[in-house]
């Protein structure tokens, strides 16, 4: 009769455990990351705006090929500040810092993003601007700056899949992107599955656990 018991305890952590796995490979395609800022910082995309100090949500909510989406939520995650198109950039090294921001700023501007690291990962996420604000950071900093023609007020996350993006420098004369980004290698990133066989496992789990209960009784009628 142990035996069956620990048999059964055995099913059913295996049945839990199938349960809990999505949410972890969900955190791990989303990227969810929580960041709290000390000081206000200016984002770009679709609701560019300069966030207050505070504790936000950094989640990829699209992945497609080359190019990324990326929503900034409040802590709850009940409201999206901005939705941001962006580029994994390998030249970029990951720091200490989630997120990192341009190294330089203009007099009494606060700091503008440049990119968003997951932890474990030694590449970003790196922001595109719109253009205009893209040639004035690139002045600032003095070197190419991502940026997209299109209007990103009120440009929707099928748009920004599909949005044109290129290097600017300074002048504003536009420049190839590998002088900005680098893709990362085909190894550093799992591309997200098709068919998960979670679901699969859940059921196995569930039919395993039945027969134990199964068994267990039949033993005991067996013993009776």
């Amino acid at each position: 009769m142990k035996q069956f018991r620990v048999f059964a305890i055995a099913v059913c952590l295996l049945a839990a455990g199938a349960f809990l796995l999505p949410s972890a490979r969900a955190d791990e395609w989303n990227r969810k990351t929580k960041v709290t800022f000390n000081e206000p910082v200016e984002v770009p995309g679709v609701g560019a705006q300069v966030l207050p100090a505070g504790t936000y949500v950094f989640k990829i909510v699209d992945s497609a090929s080359n190019r990324h989406i990326v929503q900034i939520f409040n802590e709850a995650e009940d409201h999206v500040f901005t939705t941001i198109l962006a580029i994994p950039n390998y030249r970029l090294r990951a720091t200490d810092k989630t997120v990192m921001t341009f190294k330089e700023r203009a007099a009494g501007q606060p700091e503008a993003i440049r990119a968003w690291f997951y932890p474990g990962r030694n590449w970003g996420e790196e922001f595109v601007y719109a253009k205009s604000r893209a040639i004035e950071l690139a002045k600032v900093v003095n070197e190419p700056v991502l940026a997209t023609p299109i209007e990103l007020e009120a440009a929707p996350i099928e748009a920004l899949k599909t949005a044109p993006v290129e290097a600017v420098k300074p002048t504003g004369e536009v420049v190839e992107l590998a002088q900005v980004v680098e893709p990362p290698p085909v190894t550093a990133e799992r591309l997200p599955q098709t068919a998960s066989p979670l679901p699969l496992i859940g059921l196995l789990g569930m039919l395993l656990l039945g027969a134990g209960l199964v068994t267990s009784l039949f033993s005991k009628i067996c013993l009776s």
